[in-house]
């Protein structure tokens, strides 16, 4: 067995069942996911792609608040696929939002959707339970156009919650094999430098989620503000703001 099919089966059993009641569960510690897509504001006939779509919960909100944008979603789950596209369907969106199966680290979307690059890529707490989480920022950023941006929310370091909170959380999401990404900003500082590409990265909520957007900058571009400014958490760490445009950082 390929360690995709592996990944596939594992997310499978996680969620043959979980899949019916993980929205409801869910909203009350996936933190930063509205603010999220409030922050995307693609401009019109732009092409947006969430990796790890999972129910569809946040395509459907992204179709709802951007009316005119081209909405794509991939999971390695058919079990959640089929949820999403469930949901999608009695949302009355299945015309504007399209979903593949597929490896967060190696797809090709021309060939999923007919579509080689993105003005947004985002994935909400999906890096926590993808494995090889850096190829698959790799990708993401690699499918940008330019001054297209990648927006990413996920579990921080819970840097200024109490101790036995952090060791408990990680603990219960041990479980469900999720593992927070405490290297993200590493990564990302490593992929955007090399990329030619801006980052800001932020850890709200005393840092238990924290959230990034890169944006791959074009030639014309000197400087960038992201949408809404930089910050608008509570318990705010940061933000960590790092800028490269044609080889000047």
């Amino acid at each position: 067995m390929t360690a995709d099919h592996r990944s596939a089966a594992l997310m499978d059993r996680i969620y043959r069942r979980q899949r019916h009641v993980y929205d409801v569960t869910r909203k009350y510690f996936l933190l930063g996911r509205d603010r999220l897509i409030e922050q995307l504001k693609p401009s019109s006939g732009d092409s947006v792609l969430e990796i790890g779509c999972g129910t569809g919960r946040n395509l459907i909100l992204a179709a709802r608040r951007y009316p005119d944008a081209r909405l794509f979603g991939i999971d390695i789950s058919w079990e959640m696929l089929a949820t999403a596209g469930n949901a999608i369907a009695r949302a009355g969106l299945s015309s504007r939002v399209r979903l593949a199966r597929a490896d967060a680290t190696a797809f090709d979307p021309a060939d999923l959707f007919g579509e080689a690059r993105f003005a947004r890529v985002f994935m909400s707490y999906s890096l926590s339970m993808i494995p090889a989480w850096g190829r698959a920022l790799e990708q993401a950023i690699a499918l940008l156009v330019a001054d297209g941006e990648i927006h990413v929310v996920d579990f921080g370091g819970q840097e200024q919650l109490p101790a036995w909170f952090r060791a408990g959380l990680r603990l219960w999401l041990a479980r469900f094999h999720v593992t927070p990404r405490d290297d993200l900003e590493r990564v990302l500082t490593t992929l955007a430098d090399s990329a030619g590409a801006a980052l800001v990265l932020e850890r709200p909520y005393g840092g238990y989620a924290q959230y990034a957007i890169v944006r791959r900058l074009s030639g014309a571009t000197t400087t960038w503000t992201p949408a809404g400014g930089a910050s608008a958490c509570p318990g705010e760490v940061g933000p960590v703001r790092r800028s490269r445009t044609s080889g000047a950082r």
